[in-house]
């Protein structure tokens, strides 16, 4: 029985901490995750996580179409997004537990037409960037079926509030192409937080079939009531009467949801688990309105993760690979379509793969 737990604790804490990011300029924000499988022989106690989260957008769709052209032509947008989720949990017992994240975020965004414009050559390319803690979360999470009895699988279930800790109007430098600079609030996928409140929904599950094989799955879904933060997305200028008219002038608070599951095959003290990632920002919330500037969209992944337990510690490497990218309608986008009889449909910039990287250890 003791082998079921050690590989369930390995599993699921491969599967809970590598948690949903930025993917690019559908800002799917970084909210961690910490739960953990509920040991009876270590119930109570503290566990650390450190996660860290690279990856480099530069690919445009529109739908789930590639916009070639744009690299053909140096006119796309380039992102660089790390982050580190720190998070503590507590395990008060063997079904309990509440967890607590903090992410560290540092971007760096490089584009033509927020600056001098995409007719200005590679000279009229230049940078934008922001630094600093994201939007916190605090998360309760509870075992549905008693471990002691059920150590072969188990469903774990959590609530959680997310505080609009990260700087949502973060602002940098825009160099135009008449020479002036402008300073305003970066784009929306580098902001540090969304100014929400918004509250997370998830479940967490496994199943061993023996001491080397399992199966698992996640579910997480963040709620923001809240519509629009009220930042502009003009870049230090004037919104346009188009932005105005279909309310893209100001910034949108979405909602945003991840979904996982796959397979886990344990031999000594390396698992190696994969399985598939939906990670999304859909254009209509669950609670609220529509309206503000957002690119919905998502992105679907294979994702093989390998992780090596120590006795107290573990340590995991996940590089998921985008197999599908999709920049879906965003609620301006169809109020406009359906006005001027065209129709339109934004575009967005996704990485080809992300890289994942962190350990574990309880105290």
């Amino acid at each position: 029985m003791k082998h079921i737990y050690i590989i369930a604790v390995s599993v699921l804490l491969i599967i809970a901490t590598i948690k949903t990011n930025a993917q690019g300029c559908v800002a799917i924000r970084s909210n961690g995750n910490s739960c953990s499988f509920g040991n009876p022989e270590a119930a109570k106690g503290w566990q650390m996580n450190f996660n860290n989260r690279y990856f480099k957008s530069y690919k445009h769709f529109v739908g789930s179409v590639e916009q070639k052209e744009r690299e053909e032509n140096a006119t796309e947008v380039i992102n660089h997004t790390y982050s580190l989720d720190i998070t503590a949990t507590r395990h008060f017992n063997a079904r309990w537990s509440v967890g607590m994240t903090l992410p560290l975020i540092s971007n760096t965004r490089s584009s033509l037409y927020e600056h001098g414009g995409n007719s200005g050559g590679s000279a009229a390319r230049h940078n934008t960037r922001s630094f600093g803690i994201g939007d916190m979360r605090v998360s309760v999470y509870r075992w549905l079926f008693n471990p002691a009895k059920n150590f072969k699988g188990n469903i774990q279930a959590g609530i959680g509030i997310k505080l609009p800790t990260g700087d949502y109007q973060y602002q940098d430098y825009f160099y135009k192409a008449d020479g002036s600079v402008v300073l305003g609030p970066v784009d929306q996928s580098i902001q540090l937080g969304d100014g929400g409140t918004g509250f997370s929904l998830e479940l967490n599950g496994y199943y061993q079939f023996n001491h080397q094989f399992g199966m698992y799955g996640n579910f997480y879904y963040l709620i923001n009531p809240r519509e629009q933060n009220g930042v502009s997305t003009a870049r230090g200028g004037t919104p346009n009467a188009t932005a105005i008219k279909y309310f893209t002038n100001t910034m949108s608070v979405p909602d945003q949801y991840m979904i996982r599951g796959g397979a886990s095959y344990m031999t000594g003290k390396f698992s190696f688990t994969g399985g598939i990632r939906m990670e999304a920002i859909p254009s209509s919330d669950l609670i609220g309105g529509d309206k503000g500037f957002r690119r919905p969209g998502f992105v679907t992944s294979f994702e093989p993760v390998f992780s090596y337990q120590a006795k107290k510690a573990t340590f995991y490497l996940s590089v998921p690979v985008a197999i599908e990218r999709n920049r879906t309608k965003s609620y301006s986008d169809k109020l406009r379509s359906a006005d001027t009889g065209t129709d339109i449909h934004g575009d967005a910039a996704f990485a080809d793969y992300a890289i994942t990287a962190g350990f574990s250890f309880r105290f």
